[in-house]
């Protein structure tokens, strides 16, 4: 079993611990990756872009591709429906360290183009454009579910490796399945058996103690929602793998990342104050009266008042 402090060789790149941080729709933006690889986790991502708005000079998803030099890799994920569309997006694919290609976004407005969990449908579509971002020079990964309707996730899975993959993430859920499913951790073995290159699991990975136990059927723990609003889980990941210790969740040791991912904003320019807001918000669920606290931070109409009702949190 590895350790999950020990380094994790994905294709030509070192990542420090095989701690990953999931790309999260309205959530894993620059500032709040920032926080969350200061808190431990090895890999940050976007959040997922469809590949033909990458190429449009659409300045909302331009300021969702933006890197910074702080971070460890640069790494992109997107999702798409056809070659032609990656084909074209290939120069600035190029310009990231990883291009992690969606197989797993369940949202109606996504498999209605047919991308996302649709791709699971066409495991040779999936394969082709894996070929395609790898023949470039791409160092690619896929993150997939158990299935789309049907559970095909171990072919899915042999057909990008043979495709140049040199890793996979498996939500261990189908793209039908809600959240409130219990995740299906018995197919990661099965999985992580049959391949050769790096298998991270993701699904219900809640607390230090279930990162532990995921990484004792896989290569890689990717954390998803229990990380919105509480960056300071990496931390107790870390710790718990470090020593055994058990730190309680406290908004004492995430105000600083609450504070940091404001200066973030502030720094690099993200202006999108209602997707600050609710990013801001999700450090609020364990508050008493949080409601109320919630709506004196949907008030805040500057930085400068944010600021100020960050130093108020008690």
């Amino acid at each position: 079993m590895s350790s999950l402090l020990e380094p994790l060789k994905i294709g030509p790149h070192t990542l420090k611990n095989r701690l990953f941080c999931a790309p999260m729709v309205d959530v894993t933006d620059l500032p709040y990756r920032l926080i969350c690889q200061e808190a431990g986790a090895g890999y940050t991502c976007t959040e997922m872009l469809y590949v033909d708005a990458i190429t449009h000079e659409n300045a909302p998803t331009k300021k969702l591709m933006e890197t910074s030099p702080q971070e460890d890799l640069k790494i992109i994920q997107v999702t798409g429906n056809t070659l032609a569309e990656f084909k074209k997006a290939l120069p600035i694919l190029k310009t990231y360290d990883i291009v992690d290609l969606n197989c797993g976004c369940p949202s109606i407005r996504i498999t209605g183009n047919k991308a996302g969990s649709y791709l699971l449908t066409n495991p040779k579509k999936i394969a082709s454009i894996v070929k395609l971002l790898t023949k470039a020079g791409i160092t690619t990964t896929v993150k997939i579910r158990l299935g789309f309707k049907e559970y095909n996730a171990l072919e899915v899975a042999q057909a990008v490796e043979k495709a140049g993959a040199q890793a996979i993430t498996v939500h261990c859920r189908l793209a039908t399945h809600s959240n409130k499913t219990p995740a299906d951790w018995s197919w990661i073995p099965k999985i992580k058996q049959a391949l050769k290159i790096p298998v991270i699991g993701n699904g219900d990975v809640t607390s230090p103690e279930r990162a532990k136990q995921m990484l004792t059927l896989c290569d890689g723990v990717m954390i998803a929602r229990a990380a919105m609003g509480d960056p300071d889980l990496f931390v107790r990941c870390i710790t718990y793998a470090k020593d055994g210790t058990i730190l309680k969740k406290d908004f004492a040791r995430n105000r600083p990342y609450l504070a940091k991912y404001i200066a973030y904003c502030k720094q690099y320019n993200f202006q999108d104050f209602h997707r600050i807001k609710q990013v801001a918000g999700s450090f609020l669920s364990d508050f008493p009266q949080a409601a109320q606290k919630r709506q004196a931070l949907h008030a805040c109409k500057t930085f400068a008042e944010l600021e100020i009702f960050i130093q108020k949190l008690e």
